[in-house]
């Protein structure tokens, strides 16, 4: 007598989680934030609100979530390694992605280069979220949550925690790694300095006021390292 094999539930979570993941960014890219909701999300998955509720707290948690895991799967289609917690965003928006093949020496943080030179391995992080911000996989769906988490307390809470802090913390890493081979003034404060790189790439790209280039992301490596290198 034949025997039916008993589905395999953890496969069907794993369908239903992607199902999920996909409709939230694609309704987030279409309708934006505020007019996404857990009964679009559920529809457009072909799952029952219950099955969401299940899984995630809120909204907010599943676009996260479903962010997280884009991002993910972009870096490694890319031929990069995932990001810490699963981040690849730009920062202020998301971080850098891990350069490819980046080599971690001298007590950097994974994923961020330390060659000895402060300056390319800077240029190697921003190229990467200039590539990043510019990805039209990524582009829509950051600007959609970038844009509500300004207005939207709580959520722009969760975007700096869960997306923005992770990637902040290698700049702050790297750069006192710097500081203790005495290529940074020690007197610098890391999360300023990050500050200097990060912003003008985020303020080019939110407003885009100018295209966004590596070329670009270089010249903010040399402008900011200039002010950060030791005086004579």
């Amino acid at each position: 007598m034949a025997t039916t094999k008993a589905p395999d539930a953890g496969r069907r979570s794993d369908r239903s989680r992607r199902a999920i993941h996909d409709a939230a960014l694609a309704l987030v890219t279409e309708q934006g934030y505020r007019r996404t909701t857990i009964e679009g999300i559920a529809a457009r998955a072909g799952v029952g609100k219950q099955t969401i509720y299940r899984w995630w707290p809120s909204k907010a948690a599943v676009l996260m979530d479903a962010f997280l895991d884009l991002a993910g799967r972009t870096a490694e289609d890319a031929g990069g390694a995932p990001q810490p917690d699963g981040a690849a965003s730009p920062a202020g928006g998301g971080g850098a992605p891990q350069p490819d093949g980046a080599a971690s020496s001298g007590g950097s943080a994974p994923g961020f280069p330390d060659t000895g030179d402060l300056a390319a391995d800077l240029k190697t992080v921003l190229r990467a979220t200039v590539d990043e911000l510019n990805n039209p996989v990524l582009e829509a769906v950051t600007r959609a949550l970038t844009a509500e988490g300004i207005v939207d307390a709580k959520l722009g809470a969760e975007f700096v925690q869960q997306l923005l802090d992770p990637q902040l913390a290698l700049y702050v890493t790297r750069l006192r790694a710097a500081q203790e081979a005495g290529h940074v003034r020690a007197e610098v404060d890391p999360r300023i300095a990050l500050e200097l790189l990060i912003g003008p790439l985020m303020h080019r790209w939110l407003l885009r006021t100018l295209p966004l280039t590596h070329a670009y992301a270089d010249e903010v490596v040399d402008y900011a390292i200039g002010g950060l290198t030791p005086r004579a």
